[in-house]
């Protein structure tokens, strides 16, 4: 890989490596996908990707976010409601943070599952070779928009006369 490429230059050069066309609708879907910082659902690809490309059809966006995660560009996130969203692959060992309200997505790593994977073994039997970590929740930004809607309605309910 070149290192001087940006994110969404060295999908397209893994993609043509591939054999795949570097067409209008692939290099829009590309686009958007290498820059998120949200997990976003292939409708919502869809829907942002037709701004910068109308001809863009539905069967394209899966299929190159099919390739993607099959060239381990793109990274599958599994949700609570048993949807999947996807977003630029992790770097190196990291866990998910994803905010159930917007699909804002933050990394964290460094952890010590050391202790834990030897527990699994001991009590299951299992040879613990990897794992997947997803915290989900609220972003601070959510959050704030919570606090400040509950506070909201706590004033209206005590303004009504009973």
């Amino acid at each position: 890989m070149n290192l001087n490429l940006s994110r969404k230059d060295h999908w397209l050069e893994a993609l043509h490596d591939c054999g795949y066309r570097l067409t209008a609708p692939r290099r829009a879907i590309v686009s958007l996908l290498a820059e998120t910082t949200r997990a976003l659902s292939p409708i919502e690809v869809y829907d942002l990707a037709r701004a910068s490309c109308p001809g863009l059809g539905l069967v394209t966006v899966y299929r190159t976010i099919e390739k993607l995660e099959e060239l381990e560009l793109l990274q599958r996130v599994h949700l609570p409601d048993g949807c999947h969203r996807y977003l630029p692959a992790f770097q190196g060992h990291q866990h998910l943070l994803l905010c159930t309200a917007c699909g804002l997505v933050r990394f964290v790593s460094g952890d010590d599952f050391a202790r834990l994977a030897g527990n699994v073994t001991r009590q299951t039997g299992f040879e613990i070779t990897d794992h997947w970590l997803q915290f989900y929740g609220l972003c601070p930004d959510c959050c704030a928009q919570n606090k400040n809607r509950n506070n909201a309605e706590k004033s209206e309910d005590q303004e009504r006369p009973e």
